[in-house]
Order: structure tokens, then C-alpha cells, then sequence
């Protein structure tokens, strides 16, 4: 079973930028669809992104388009959310999701805590 994991989160100031990773210690991500999810205090959970491991397609919700960016590095078996342009309305839990399609995403991780101050 695939577990992942979520890094890099932290305390960022408005403008600043973060990168998140997203690993499967033990396990890879690969053939996967990778999606971030977040959820800030008092909201719903809400897609960010996604991509799909192996191909070039990437997916972004409006609100982040042009801000932030999903990446993978094969050799580390790793998925990246890099954002940039940070802004107070980003904080949020931030989730790393993984499954066999987009709307079949078996696997989630605990998240890991953005915060944007202005």
C-alpha cells in the first residue's frame, strides 16, 4: 500500500515561497496520479493540482494557476508543489494524494501545515 508523505511546509511571509514534496517511503509513485489537496481552518478541502507519473500533463484549480507548480523527480521518486507568489488565502493544511486516476485516489497523506502571513 502506498503511504505518502508531505513535507516542506512552514511559516512564509505574503510574496515569499515554499516547495512541498511528496514521497511513498517504501513505495513508489510512479504510474500514479499525484494531486495536492488543502483545507484551511473552517473550509472545505479544495484541489490545488495534479499530475499524472510519467506524462507531461499537469492540472491547476484557478486560484493557484501561474503561482504554483507540480514537479517530479524520477531518481527520488518524489512529486514537488512549488509556490511561489504566496499570498495570506494560501494557508491551508496541504495534502498529497495518489491513486489510479483522478477520481480514484486511494492513497492520502496527513499533510503538512502552509502558513502565509501578510
Amino acid at each position: 500500500q502506498v503511504q505518502p508523505v508531505e513535507s516542506g511546509g512552514g511559516l512564509v511571509q505574503a510574496g515569499g515561497s515554499l516547495r512541498l514534496a511528496c514521497v511513498a517511503p517504501g513505495r513508489t509513485l510512479g504510474n500514479y496520479f499525484v494531486a495536492w489537496f488543502r483545507q484551511a481552518p473552517g473550509k472545505e478541502r479544495e484541489f490545488v493540482g495534479a499530475m499524472r507519473w510519467n506524462f507531461d500533463n499537469t492540472y491547476y484549480a484557478d486560484s493557484v494557476k501561474g503561482r504554483f507548480t507540480i514537479s517530479r523527480d524520477n531518481a527520488k521518486d518524489t512529486v514537488y508543489l512549488q509556490m511561489n507568489s504566496l499570498k495570506p488565502e494560501d494557508t491551508a493544511v496541504y495534502t498529497c494524494a495518489a491513486g489510479p486516476s483522478l477520481g480514484r485516489l486511494d492513497y492520502w497523506g496527513q499533510g503538512t501545515q502552509v502558513t502565509v502571513s501578510s
